[in-house]
């Protein structure tokens, strides 16, 4: 009866089995031919998910990432910089000069162009590769690009996904800055150009951003992605904020000490702020993310007040990380909502009070949880406003947390890119738990001026399984520091002031906790001792 009885079970199971693979498979043969009408006005058809390809455009690159279809792509442009992942991919050239004959060696089976690429229309036209142009010259377009390479790449569901998660997040910003009386709303610009002032179009999708952050773009009667403005259209309009990235910085400082350009309120008040150009110039995966963070530099004074929430702050939901230490209860990230947008905490709780060492706080006892807490960059403004102890107070209100018995420190790093290294000798371990980011503020100290403070780009957490004397704690805190100076020097990382003669040996905004541990007594945690040197292998790994 028992062996009838398991039969019966495994047919089931088989079953099961075979049922999912045939409709796995089955939804994998309907899903092709695909039909289309790309931007050029071609008619396509794509019969097999594409497995060779070269995108000429960033936009087009970053969203085939997010979706997950990564892999097929072989070529991109040197400007395809995000995500991280486009560094492993060949680079066939520049956006305005891609190599035809790289391309071709290839052996794309589809290319993603653009109407500029006329020399590689006319190359590649009569060949068995699909070319696909798609254009975008506003959000909606975005939203129809990433649902059709959805389709395109058999990633329909991701493609929803991202689709709803940017419309998402403009409604929430709608939200906020419906708040906002019309006599307080902005005029904002997108400065561009080099050997003159230049500002998108009317009907640029640039404009409308501006617009879905609450702002007020010029109105020039101008249509294109990039016009010419005159002195005196500039100073008519009058703009309250402008923003940039990258080389804009040059025009700012060839014309702003110009008559009539200097002569405006963004200038006078020093209301010039600068970004990724990865997310000033492309309407792809990233715009409700972009959209927030501009709206919260054009509106921070009016996003720090609780009148501006929509959204009630609290833990949405938490994962669990593993340390195998015998006096952690608890650790996990837990994902909040703070000020409308979504930040995330590293959270670790111990079975007792232990002592620790902060450079953020000091040398504290009685301490019950330690902690990362990471504020997405639409909260840095508001963040700044706030200062360093109300923003304490209020992640500790709404993760459950006081300032009595918990140490935590704050950063601008994504907890997603925590990383987590064990190092071990015989009986003796030590985790080190590191958030980096020093892509905006690498310094060589010594050399560079320190110009503005923001809590801890690049925060350790250190955790040993012994008990560290206060002498140790504090030797601790030299082996990770010259450990993560040696990463970044390794890695040439360079100072972001000086890049051409300086590497970076920090950000100037880092910051170290190290706990004391349980069990047996160390006194020595410094470079010529066993702790130290496993504190300086573990900090290394997880920097790099």
């Amino acid at each position: 009866m028992k062996i009838k009885w398991v039969l019966s079970v495994n047919k089931s199971a088989l079953m099961a089995l075979i049922l999912f693979l045939f409709i796995f498979f089955t939804s994998l043969v309907y899903s092709y031919p695909i039909h289309l009408t790309d931007d050029s006005g071609k008619s396509i058809t794509i019969l097999q998910e594409p497995s060779r390809v070269v995108s000429l455009v960033p936009s087009i690159t970053e969203i085939i990432f997010k979706i997950g279809a990564g892999d097929a792509i072989k070529g991109v442009t040197y400007y395809s910089t995000y995500p991280s992942e486009t560094s492993h991919k060949e680079v066939i050239g520049g956006f305005f000069s891609p190599s035809l004959e790289r391309i071709e060696k290839m052996q794309p089976d589809t290319i993603f162009y653009s109407r500029l690429h006329k020399k590689v229309r006319e190359r590649f036209c009569h060949g068995t590769c699909q070319l696909i142009d798609l254009e975008t010259a506003s959000i909606s377009d975005s939203y129809k690009n990433i649902l059709l390479l959805g389709k395109i790449f058999n990633k329909e569901n991701e493609a929803a996904g991202i689709v709803h998660d940017i419309k998402k997040q403009l409604q929430i910003i709608a939200k906020k800055v419906a708040k906002i009386p019309d006599s307080k709303r902005k005029r904002v610009v997108r400065l561009m150009g080099r050997d003159s002032v230049m500002v998108p179009g009317d009907d640029s999708f640039q404009n409308e951003m501006i617009r879905a952050a609450g702002g007020i773009p010029p109105e020039l009667g101008k249509k294109g992605n990039i016009v010419v403005i005159s002195r005196e259209e500039w100073m008519r309009f009058n703009p309250q904020v402008i923003y940039g990235c990258g080389g804009d910085r040059e025009t700012a400082n060839q014309f702003f000490n110009r008559p009539g350009w200097k002569d405006i309120d963004a200038v006078k008040n020093g209301k010039i702020f600068y970004f990724p150009c990865d997310l000033t110039c492309r309407a792809a995966t990233n715009t409700g993310y972009f959209v927030s963070w501009l709206s919260a530099r054009i509106y921070s004074d009016e996003f720090v007040k609780k009148e501006a929430l929509v959204l009630k702050e609290k833990i949405s939901r938490s994962r669990e990380v593993e340390l195998d230490l015998n006096y952690i209860r608890d650790a996990r990230i837990s994902y909040s909502t703070i000020h409308d947008f979504s930040n995330k905490t590293l959270i670790i709780d111990f079975k007792e009070p232990l002592s620790v060492v902060s450079t953020l706080e000091g040398q504290r006892s009685g301490i019950e949880s330690v902690g990362n807490h990471y504020s997405p960059p639409p909260c840095w403004s508001i963040s700044h406003k706030l200062g360093l102890k109300k923003i304490r107070e209020q992640v500790y209100k709404v993760i459950g947390k006081t300032e009595d018995n918990a140490s935590f420190l704050f950063t601008g790093a994504d907890m997603d890119n925590l990383a987590i290294k064990r190092e071990r000798f015989r009986e003796m371990e030590v985790y080190a738990l590191v958030t980096a980011g020093v892509k905006s503020n690498a310094v060589r100290m010594s050399v560079d001026e320190g110009r503005f403070y923001e809590p801890g780009t690049i925060n350790i957490i250190l955790l040993p399984n012994m008990k560290l004397t206060p002498r140790a704690m504090t030797r601790a805190i030299i082996s990770a520091t010259e450990a993560k100076t040696a990463a970044l020097q390794d890695l040439d990382i360079r100072s972001s002031y000086t890049p051409q003669i300086n590497q970076a040996t920090g950000t100037g905004t880092d910051n170290i906790i190290v706990v004391e541990g349980t069990g047996k007594r160390i006194d020595n945690a410094g470079g010529h001792s066993k702790m130290g040197e496993l504190i300086a292998r573990a900090v290394y790994k997880a920097v790099q």
